[in-house]
């Protein structure tokens, strides 16, 4: 036996495992047998299929769960529906009590939840209990608040209704308090799928709303598979989805869920890069590095994955991280002294394993501590991969495991087109001394959420979420509370009414029609602020009131959408004006717009018929649109989180990029304007589908835009067949975000044909807002839906 001299002298750590005696007891009094958690009460169906849960480190049973099936479903999406009503109705203070009391009991239970987590999802004691379960009461704490003050801070929303939500394996519990605790606080009830290899801190949530009489039906927990979470998301009576997991699942489920008019949020995988400048303090970023990647045994969505480290210190910070490797302790999850963990189950260490294979198989050099691994149970060595070329599989793939890969770079320009090398945007870690340096490539890097000297820094004050195919919608802050309302506006449509879709054609009007007398107006498409020929050649007639044939217009195709996608992206000096400088370029559109009054109103009478007193009041409405958000484009503004941790914060709304837009019939000059100029305000550039059966409006618009000053590629009009049109944009991977107003088919269309790369859409479901109307057709709800928020966690203070 060592003495403790040796023991001084060397540092080795001696076993110090944590008692789970409480918890075998809790499992031994429950029969190690658990089923569903439906209006209040716990319920075992009968005759249903049984799914094992193994303990990831030795491989032993600890229970079974009940699997759910469609009826157990519907019963819990009843009883969310049932107690929804006099949920919802409670004053925000009665809800935030019962937030409270969950916050504190967690508390009370943190031992006990923190080894039962361990248990069931092989990740350290020491992180459990020091992170996992200290977050979930955080956040429930954090929204009690929110629930106080949702009345006043939110008008005009209210909540969504039944929340469907399914959570992924690898923060069980904290990934059920991120998705409950504001879905509650907002008002809504909620019917939740855990994951079936890690259940059983969910069955424990449960007994903690029944101990603080949390009323039965708000919170139902329905035990299950991939199926049973299939369920979930498509039942007619759930109103919103929330859903933690893969992109490939996500994917799934937008397109089950397409037109069917559930509000959706999804955070999906990543492969966050950790970009290590040569000004860093190394030591520190060296332990950024065990913090980012070999944390939770890598089963992290937004683990530091891929190292991008600058030349002159690469040599330096490689030796000093392979010598900080072999000081991580592998083993035993409730030994206290355990650095890295269990991997969930033998299928995720079946899949971490191939992808290092191929990593080695790829060229790539593999360094992994050289400690043996626990004869029993699910390990795999952390390491890390050198001499890797940025598309090679581990630096493309997430790996989901204790296995980062490692580049290098040069420039800062190198750096940031290495960490937006990526079909993921979820996180990223800068290193670097000099905050210019660090904040420049935060602001450059396409991440929802940016660590400068840090990493993966989670709290309930600052919103967590991705761009590109890490998802959309965020979690935690403000920001995350509007995933689970709706605005009242959007709520009080009208049904959609059965129209027939306009199809231009390009055959000749036949007999009796004729073109209005005068010279010929032949509207083209307006592409990188040049007037440009449709590809196609064709052209179609363009009726005006009373069928008189007033001009014609363009038939776009893909091609003219690609065009203007490129034209789009091409322009991204837009986004990266100051919200002033497109204020006075907006405020000398609307100047415009002016001037041309006479000319824009008889234009409307003649293309839709309205009266000329009509017309005037469509016009007037246009032009206060303009100036409206003119003036939002240096106010619409972020703010500075307040987090548990010394840092500011910064929530920044940034510009998606390029946006496709899909105009109605309905106000063609109007609707034009109320959805072009939030965006663009916002630093967007657009590829805009104005009224096919009114377009003409938008070529005198264009006209407009080519004698204000906004920079071509900024707006892209293409006219033709509106969904067909839309269908190439939803489906382009360079379109960030689209809005469609039109018809339900055709929202439906815009939510499915998105999920390629999984890009934010806001349709209208064919219900139509009256565009006259500024609670309907303007203000800040058009502005958030035009920006993703990045949050930048910036060292504050000791």
């Amino acid at each position: 036996m060592s003495s403790i001299k040796d023991i001084l002298r060397t540092m080795e750590y001696g076993p110090s495992p944590e008692a789970n005696g409480d918890v075998v007891a809790w499992l031994n009094a429950h029969g190690r047998s658990f089923g569903h958690f439906i209006d209040g009460r716990f319920v075992k169906p009968k005759g249903a299929r049984q799914i094992a849960v193994s303990n990831p480190s030795d491989g032993s049973q600890l229970a079974e769960i009940a699997c759910g099936t469609a009826e157990d479903v519907d019963a819990a999406v009843k009883a969310a529906r049932g107690a929804f009503g006099k949920w919802s109705k409670l004053s925000g203070h009665e809800r935030a009590k019962y937030l409270y009391a969950i916050a504190r009991h967690v508390q009370k239970r943190s031992r006990f939840l923190a080894v039962l987590e361990t248990m069931d999802n092989g990740k350290p004691v020491r992180e459990t209990r020091d992170i996992d379960i200290p977050l979930v009461a955080r956040h429930f704490y954090h929204h009690a608040g929110w629930a106080e003050m949702v009345e006043d801070e939110f008008r005009g929303f209210s909540p969504v209704g039944v929340c469907g939500q399914v959570i992924p394996w690898n923060f069980p519990l904290l990934m059920l308090a991120w998705k409950v605790a504001p879905a509650l606080a907002a008002g809504n009830t909620v019917v939740l799928k855990p994951a079936d290899l890690t259940p059983l801190t969910a069955v424990a949530f449960a007994e903690i709303c029944h101990e603080v009489g949390l009323p039965a039906g708000v919170v139902n927990i329905v035990q299950g598979d991939g199926d049973t979470g299939a369920a979930i998301c498509g039942h007619a009576g759930v109103d919103k989805v929330a859903f933690t997991g893969s992109t490939q699942v996500g994917r799934v489920i937008r397109e089950q869920i397409a037109g069917s008019g559930k509000k959706l949020s999804l955070e999906l995988g990543g492969k966050s890069p950790f970009i290590v400048f040569e000004d860093a303090d190394i030591d520190a970023a060296v332990e950024g590095v065990v913090d980012a990647i070999w944390f939770n045994q890598g089963e992290v969505c937004c683990a530091g994955s891929r190292l991008i480290v600058q030349e002159g210190i690469a040599e330096r910070f490689h030796a000093k991280l392979k010598a900080r490797l072999e000081t991580l302790r592998v083993g035993d999850p409730l030994d206290k002294s355990t650095d890295v963990g269990a991997i969930v189950s033998p299928v995720q260490v079946e899949r971490i394993s191939a992808l290092v294979a191929k990593g080695v198989e790829e060229g790539g050099t593999l360094w992994q501590a050289s400690a043996p691994l626990p004869q029993k149970g699910n390990y795999i060595a952390p390491g890390f991969f050198t001499d890797v070329e940025p598309a090679a599989t581990v630096c493309q793939v997430e790996i989901f495991g204790p296995v980062a890969a490692s580049m290098t770079f040069r420039t800062p320009d190198e750096a940031a087109a290495l960490a937006n090398n990526s079909r993921y945007g979820l996180a990223a870690s800068v290193w670097s001394e000099n905050i210019n340096v660090a904040l420049d490539l935060a602001a450059r890097v396409k991440a929802g959420v940016v660590w400068i000297n840090c990493t993966n820094m989670l709290d309930a004050g600052a919103g967590f979420g991705g761009y590109r195919e890490s998802g959309f919608g965020r979690e935690g802050a403000r920001e995350g509370l509007y995933e689970y309302l709706a605005a009242d506006w959007e709520k009080k449509l009208s049904a959609p009414k059965a129209s027939e879709a306009f199809i231009p054609s390009a055959s000749p009007a036949g007999e009796g029609k004729v073109l209005v007398e005068g010279i010929d107006r032949t509207m083209k498409n307006y592409i990188g602020g040049k007037q440009a020929r449709p590809d196609g050649g064709y052209v179609y007639s363009v009726a005006g009131k009373g069928g008189v044939l007033i001009g014609q217009a363009g038939i776009g195709n893909r091609k003219d959408i690609r065009n203007a996608v490129e034209a789009a992206a091409k322009a991204g000096g837009w986004g990266g004006a100051t919200g002033h400088n497109r204020a006075q370029v907006l405020y000398y559109l609307g100047e415009n717009l002016e001037a041309r009054r006479e000319g824009m109103e008889a234009l409307l009478c003649e293309s839709t018929g309205i009266s000329a007193k009509k017309a005037a009041e469509e016009f007037d409405t246009a032009l206060r649109r303009i100036f409206y958000y003119a003036a939002q484009a240096d106010k619409f503004d972020g703010a500075v989180h307040s987090t548990q941790s010394r840092h500011v914060t910064l929530a920044m709304n940034e510009p998606f990029g390029v946006m496709g837009i899909a105009c109605p019939d309905e106000a063609p000059l109007l609707s034009l304007v109320s959805l072009v100029l939030p965006a663009i305000a916002m630093g967007n550039r657009v590829v805009v589908v104005p009224s096919a059966r009114h377009p003409l409006i938008a070529g005198d618009f264009y006209q407009l835009l080519d004698t204000s000053d906004v920079p071509g590629g900024v707006v892209n009009i293409v006219t033709g067949e509106r969904d067909l049109l839309v269908k190439t944009l939803a489906e382009h991977d360079e379109v960030a975000a689209l809005w469609y107003f039109g018809s339900a088919e055709g929202s439906a269309m815009v939510e499915k044909a998105s999920a390629g790369n999984l890009k934010s859409t806001w349709v209208n479901h064919g219900r139509m807002p009256d565009w006259l109307d500024d609670a309907q057709g303007r203000g800040r709800d058009y502005l958030r839906r035009a920006v993703q928020v990045k949050n930048i966690w910036v060292p504050y203070g000791a």
